[in-house]
């Protein structure tokens, strides 16, 4: 170990001593960190914010990050204090929104964080809770919780700030209740493909809708085990599932329908080849080679791209190969298809520290504006989604191109930042 105490304990009695000492340390530093969240929204509120010293008039709007009589905040205020926590800009939010829902509408157990008689853990579950209660209702957690907040459980927790919202919100309380199919889900998580490309799906029905559901994939499964399929009842179900999307079971029982809506609606592949020939052909060799599918951060591998395609019900579309070494420039202010094609494909994602987002549903940002000169071309050219692009255009947010996928950012206060196709970095 690194750590010189550590190599001092040479009995159980020390090791255990030891590791009492780095947990205080460290419940110290999460409420030093929380406590300053609480001043970095004190020193950008609305009250305080000099906005002629730090952006264009109007460029932004004052938010709100925590519940009603919470001080609002500078917009692009919340980026560089996520990026200094080594967040993205939505966690950051989410953690300056808890810290300050903490510090001005739940101070009693904010108190008992600063006191380390509180995690910042269960206290951040609190306030996340309470965000959207009136300040009556807030108080009321408050109240009833900080003695009792570091030994409670969940549920309790849950329980008292429902009572705080019938007891000081009953509107709100009913509106909830009368709401509550809202809860109703389903979800595929296409942004989380495995690498032999399959994702999970999960959703909460209606009984009626759950049972149909039910009836139409068990129907299918058999039907696949009549016609030959041999493999497990599970894997037949998930075939079932796909099938019902692909064939419209549904409109079969709707004899009214014309033709064409009753066709089977054939799976789309969108092909950007730049793979080898040995993993499109036919090859004996025991090589892996890999496929990115593109607005997911995950890898498939070549041969489950081949049987997607493979598919007699698959409509498949192969984009032109495009030299990602080369070089375009052009005259004009707007950013021509064959650009932004290319810089979606190397960049992946906004190239904004720590971002995510999509890069074919970014805007191409002109790194050195045009209105100072900057070139409409590879070397000046990024993804921005269009939060980050606007903190770039309205604040003093700054980024260099290294190369083709490595850009450095500087924040309005000097911090640094690397980011490429590895992530992001921060730079001393």
């Amino acid at each position: 170990m690194a750590n010189g105490e550590l190599h001092d304990c040479e009995d159980a009695s020390a090791l255990l001593a030891f590791v009492r000492a780095e947990r205080q340390a460290e419940a110290r530093a999460a409420a030093n960190l929380l406590a300053s969240a609480v001043a970095w929204a004190a020193m950008h509120s609305t009250e305080s914010f000099d906005e002629a010293a730090s952006l264009v008039p109007g460029s932004q709007e004052p938010v709100a990050i925590a519940g009603e009589g919470a001080p609002l905040v500078a917009e692009f205020s919340v980026l560089e204090f996520a990026a200094a926590l080594g967040l993205s800009t939505d966690a950051g939010r989410i953690y300056l929104g808890d810290a300050v829902e903490l510090a001005h509408r739940l101070p009693n157990l904010y108190g008992r964080v600063q006191a380390l008689d509180l995690p910042v853990w269960r206290a951040r579950r609190i306030a996340k809770a309470t965000s959207d209660l009136p300040m009556e209702g807030a108080a009321y957690v408050d109240a009833h919780l900080h003695a009792v907040a570091h030994k409670v459980s969940i549920a309790q927790l849950d329980r008292t700030v429902e009572e705080a919202r019938v007891t000081y919100d009953p509107a709100e309380a009913k509106a909830r209740w009368e709401a509550a199919f809202e809860a109703r889900h389903f979800d595929i998580e296409s942004q989380q493909v495995s690498f032999d490309g399959t994702v999970d799906v999960h959703g909460t029905l209606d009984l009626a809708d759950a049972l149909d559901l039910e009836d139409a994939v068990a129907r299918r499964a058999r039907e696949l085990g009549q016609l030959g399929l041999d493999v497990a009842l599970d894997i037949r179900r998930s075939i079932a599932v796909g099938d019902l999307a692909r064939r419209q079971l549904a409109l079969e029982l709707n004899t009214e329908e014309p033709e064409d809506r009753q066709r089977k609606r054939p799976r789309q592949v969108v092909l950007h080849v730049h793979l080898s020939d040995a993993a499109l052909g036919t090859t004996t060799s025991d090589d892996l080679h890999l496929a990115r599918v593109e607005e997911t951060r995950s890898f498939v591998s070549a041969d489950q791209v081949k049987t997607w395609c493979a598919n007699s019900d698959t409509q498949v579309t192969v984009k032109p190969v495009i030299d990602l070494d080369g070089h375009v420039h052009v005259d004009a202010y707007e950013t021509p298809d064959r650009l932004r094609e290319r810089q979606v494909l190397l960049q992946h994602a906004c190239v904004f520290p720590w971002c995510r987002k999509p890069a074919r549903r970014c805007d191409c940002d002109h790194i050195d504006p045009a209105a100072r000169g900057g070139p409409t071309c590879d070397c000046n050219i990024g993804p921005l989604c269009r939060r980050h692009h606007r903190a770039k255009t309205h604040t003093r947010w700054r980024y260099d191109k290294l190369d083709d996928t490595t850009f450095v950012w500087q924040t309005p206060n000097g911090l640094l930042f690397r980011r490429d196709h590895i992530g992001t970095t921060e730079l001393t």
